[in-house]
């Protein structure tokens, strides 16, 4: 993909993203408008309610304004970085911003003090649900970004050879001579050695199948 189109797609998704926001904000101001002035004109007062009415704006808008930022992010990272690294990125600032959404709605419901406790407990409930995965990544990324091996590699990795064919954001898929698929964790492969063996060759691949 040129830069060219990388470039536009790159507007497109900053654009997706004021659009959301700009939408969010003139709806929920419609709502609130209705909620608060028009409805009570025919004696329907549904106030108590219109907090459950914003939570669910805020779902619905705030999952979208998560998603084409992180679109951006991918975007703007393809400038520099092949398309495994920039989709691991958006990844990892999905996973985060739809746990921080998460947080803040329940704050927000809370209210105050209570609010900020509710938030609070619930971020540490993700952040513990979540570790692992966010772990596995941030290893991911940094295997992408640092590069100690690249697709079609003859690798050694925690006792697998073979061929690496695939580095995601959770797993490096591996594979074997038999042609046997192995997902390795990322997170299990930082901190381990990790062997770079000669290419085989078309002979040697051949005689082993």
């Amino acid at each position: 993909m040129s830069r060219k189109e990388i470039a536009r797609y790159y507007a497109n998704a900053i654009v997706k993203l004021v659009i959301y926001i700009i939408v969010y904000v003139v709806v929920a101001a419609i709502v609130h408008w209705i909620i608060v002035s028009l409805l009570p004109m025919f004696h329907v007062n549904i106030k108590p309610y219109e907090g459950y009415v914003n939570v669910l704006l805020a779902l619905a808008f705030g999952y979208l304004i998560v998603s084409a930022f992180a679109d951006v992010i991918y975007w703007s990272m393809r400038f520099r970085y092949d398309h495994p690294t920039a989709r691991a990125m958006r990844n990892v600032f999905l996973l985060i911003g739809i746990g921080a959404l998460v947080a803040a709605i329940a704050g927000a419901i809370g209210g105050g003090v209570a609010g900020v406790a509710v938030g609070g407990f619930l971020g540490i409930v993700i952040g513990f649900a979540v570790q692992q995965v966010l772990g596995q990544a941030v290893a991911g990324l940094f295997l992408l970004l640092a590069r100690p091996f690249r697709i079609h590699d003859h690798v050694n990795l925690l006792g697998e050879d073979g061929i690496v064919n695939d580095v995601a954001i959770l797993f490096t898929e591996v594979i074997k001579s038999d042609g046997t698929k192995v997902l390795i964790p990322n997170n299990s492969i930082i901190g381990n050695k990790i062997y770079l063996l000669p290419k085989q060759q078309p002979q040697q691949q051949q005689q082993q199948k």
